[in-house]
């Protein structure tokens, strides 16, 4: 049987070199930010079976820095693209192979050179991790 994500996901339509060992992953494209997930499968792992933090890590920036760029063309200020200048992580809880992982950005002070944001990362609905950022606004 083939994994069917729940509506609203889709394939994630941006593409790197990085996330590409990490296919499929989804996104939730909203007027006001991006929510980014995957179903947590063995290529995603450390050597204890759990999500690896470097892949929590990189999601939530990425789905920040998403985030960020949407909020920045709504109030159409003028960006080239954004640089994330620093993330933070807290792990709250470990997440296990087959659950649903979502990163979701829920805040987001946009500005004309820098942009600030939070995520919480949730495994089947339960939080699993805390992310804030910043970003450059090139």
């Amino acid at each position: 049987m083939t994994f069917q994500p729940p509506d609203p996901f889709t394939p994630h339509p941006r593409k790197s070199p990085l996330t590409t060992p990490w296919e499929p992953i989804y996104a939730d494209i909203r007027d006001d930010r991006w929510l980014l997930a995957v179903e947590v499968r063995e290529p995603h792992t450390n050597s204890r079976g759990g999500p690896h933090g470097g892949l929590i890590a990189a999601l939530a920036d990425n789905a920040m820095g998403l985030s960020c760029g949407v909020m920045l063309a709504r109030l159409k200020i003028p960006s080239n693209g954004l640089i994330t200048v620093s993330l933070g992580l807290d792990y709250l809880a470990a997440a296990q192979l087959g659950q649903w992982l979502v990163f979701d950005t829920d805040f987001i002070k946009p500005g004309k050179s820098l942009c600030y944001a939070e995520a919480t990362v949730s495994a089947n609905g339960k939080p699993v991790a805390r992310a804030r950022a910043t970003f450059k606004v090139a």
